[in-house]
């Protein structure tokens, strides 16, 4: 199949899946539609729940596997849409409707590059392609749900818009739930212990402390406290104080470190709400890496959460799209950028298959 048939070929694709309602646990729709069209091609395909996943015809159990992953669930199109977003609309070569960028445009480049590998023979590596759901809240019956069915992976490529460059490291999340404790009494005699003054000290710690590795991709560990609660009435010295604290995690430390040095070092009782969206990052000597840099990618540390918070194995973020775009009014990838992700895909796994 030439390159501009699957090109072609994915538009119609994509334009299908725009036109059909996907938020996240609500995609079965979409999930019948990727899953008839791959049927279409002749591939053989598998699904559980709402996620479509198939390997290549000669598949072979001794040789490792790369994944090729994307995500067809989608945010609720917000207040400032203009346009109907469910219609699939070409303007000035753009393609306009929710899910275009973020992460259509990817995931139906990714299966163009995997049609494309399909039926070759005496390839380096099998491949295993995955559209799965609920990636956009981070649930739990998406790609982690099949993780177990896909065998033992060696690496991945997570579709997602970055320009085709490289992300070789991607932040992971860490929200903590904190209460200062203290104990009630009346505001106007000297009574009780203020948990909202217990809570301060602990409050300017996350401000002020830095952790001292630094992530060569993704920079510093980034801790803000970003919701506080307190108090019942104007007179009555509060006895809890609640704080959120959102964590932004590089591949400097691990989540557990990270986690271990805040508990030793406030006094409020720190609780995470989830451990699952770790850093992730592959090494800059991976071949998928080289491949890319030989292509005249450039590589970066993105500061966005994806499913590779959730996969286990060393992961290259990468895909067709700007990633600005992502969950604005009006959502839209341009044609060019699908022609060309399914290129520069195909390109970086001749080197590597």
């Amino acid at each position: 199949m030439l390159t501009q048939e699957l090109y072609q070929k994915a538009v119609t694709l994509l334009k299908n899946l725009i036109a059909t309602p996907s938020f996240s646990k609500e995609e079965d729709k979409t999930a019948a539609i990727i899953a008839a069209f791959l049927k279409e091609q002749g591939v053989e395909v598998q699904q559980q729940q709402n996620n479509v996943w198939a390997f290549n015809k000669h598949y072979n159990p001794a040789l490792p596997t790369l994944l090729l992953n994307s995500h067809h669930d989608t945010v609720k199109p917000n207040a400032s849409y203009t346009r109907d977003p469910f219609e699939p609309k070409i303007e000035d070569g753009k393609l306009f409707g929710l899910g275009s960028n973020d992460a259509g445009g990817c995931l139906v480049s990714l299966i163009s590059t995997f049609l494309w590998f399909y039926e070759r023979k005496n390839l380096q590596y099998n491949l295993v392609l995955a559209a799965t759901a609920e990636e956009e809240i981070s649930g739990r019956n998406g790609i982690e749900l099949i993780l177990p069915e896909l065998g033992q992976l060696e690496a991945a490529i997570v579709g997602e818009p970055t320009e085709m460059h490289l992300a070789v490291a991607e932040k992971g999340l860490l929200v903590l739930d904190c209460v200062a404790k203290g104990k009630a009494g009346h505001a106007a005699r000297e009574e009780g212990v203020n948990a909202i003054y217990e809570a301060l000290s602990d409050i300017q710690w996350f401000q002020n402390y830095r952790f001292p590795k630094e992530s060569e991709h993704l920079g510093p560990v980034k801790m803000s406290v970003t919701m506080v609660q307190a108090g019942t009435q104007h007179n009555v010295v509060p006895d809890r104080c609640q704080f959120t604290v959102d964590v932004r995690l590089t591949d400097a430390y691990t989540m557990g470190e990270v986690l271990d040095t805040i508990q030793q070092q406030v006094k409020a009782e720190v609780t995470p709400r989830s451990t699952r969206l770790k850093p992730s990052s592959i090494p800059m000597a991976h071949p998928l890496v080289q491949a890319g840099l030989k292509m005249g990618r450039k590589t970066y540390g993105s500061p966005t959460t994806s499913d590779q918070a959730l996969l286990p194995i060393p992961s290259l973020k990468m895909g067709p799209g700007y990633s600005g775009r992502s969950h604005m009014a009006d959502e839209y990838i341009y044609l060019h950028e699908i022609e060309e992700g399914i290129k520069l895909y195909i390109e970086l796994l001749e080197q590597v298959l």
